[in-house]
């Protein structure tokens, strides 16, 4: 199936090239997010991989009162726009509330749809009615080959313009699955895909502060895996100190890490690119 090319602040999503979304799992402080940035740029440069930087103003699914949500809406948008202005890259949140829709069009390139809110109609009617590109995080609930559902209340909105983003499976004990065949479902969408990573060794059900809140050991081979199966994006989220990071702290990747962690992901996509075509027509026959 030929794959829809979805530009976002320039970067053709969905062609040959492999691209980046990431960042700091919510934002914090502007010193954290400048020096993330300012990191993310340099390892764009030298790898040659271009980067949509990813934060989340609001994280309104945290499992306690007392966990850091982020700076809100208003604070949140600002900090974007300063990383967009001062860095040039397009930027990515998640909506949660059609309420917020309009003002984080205003300075988002790419607005996400967080996962336990896929099917949520008001929610993307709304996002969609804006024209920016629509990033829909597969449910953990919902079968891959389902994804073309939520898809198609954006295009019946109006907006075709739009990422699917895999990102594992629960089945109610505190553990992530990530199955291959999802890539391949996803893929016959016609949409660009791309791989949570860092979410999918998420522990869930243990605080993201306890070091068993994650599995970080398991980066590389399902990154790999993902890759090879054909994605077009990988999303990773990063942080300098992920330790004291104040979400995701078991899961996020140090951003010093980031540039080896990608160099094989680099290989194995060149590689993927090469035989995409002549292994489908090997498979026709």
């Amino acid at each position: 199936m030929k794959k829809q090319i979805v530009n976002v602040g320039g970067i053709p999503c969905g062609a040959d090239q492999l691209f980046l979304i990431s960042g700091p799992c919510v934002i914090e402080d502007e010193s954290t997010m400048m020096r993330t940035a300012e990191k993310l740029k340099e390892v764009s440069a030298r790898l040659g991989i271009p980067v949509i930087f990813k934060s989340s103003y609001q994280k309104d699914n945290r499992s306690a009162l007392s966990y850091y949500t982020g700076p809100g809406l208003e604070k949140g948008l600002e900090i974007l726009a300063r990383i967009k202005h001062d860095f040039g890259f397009p930027v990515l949140s998640d909506v949660h509330y059609p309420s917020q829709v309009d003002a984080a069009a205003q300075v988002l390139d790419v607005i996400q749809i967080p996962a336990y809110l896929c099917m949520q109609t008001d929610l993307m009617v709304a996002a969609a009615r804006t024209g920016r590109v629509i990033n829909i995080k597969h449910g953990q609930f919902l079968a891959p080959e389902n994804m073309g559902k939520p898809a198609q209340k954006a295009v019946d909105a109006g907006n075709n313009q739009i990422i699917l983003t895999e990102r594992g499976y629960t089945f109610g004990y505190n553990d992530l699955i990530v199955d291959p065949r999802s890539f391949y479902h996803m893929n016959q969408t016609g949409y660009p895909v791309v791989f949570d990573v860092t979410h999918s060794i998420r522990k869930y059900g243990i605080p993201s502060a306890d070091p068993m809140g994650g599995a970080r050991q398991f980066l590389p081979v399902l990154s790999r895996a993902a890759v090879a199966a054909g994605v077009d994006g990988l999303f990773v989220e990063v942080h300098p100190d992920p330790a004291n990071a104040l979400c995701d702290a078991a899961s996020q990747l140090s951003m010093f890490a980031l540039e080896e962690f990608l160099k094989p992901l680099l290989e194995i996509h060149a590689i993927e690119v090469r035989y995409r075509n002549q292994t489908v027509e090997a498979t026709m026959c």
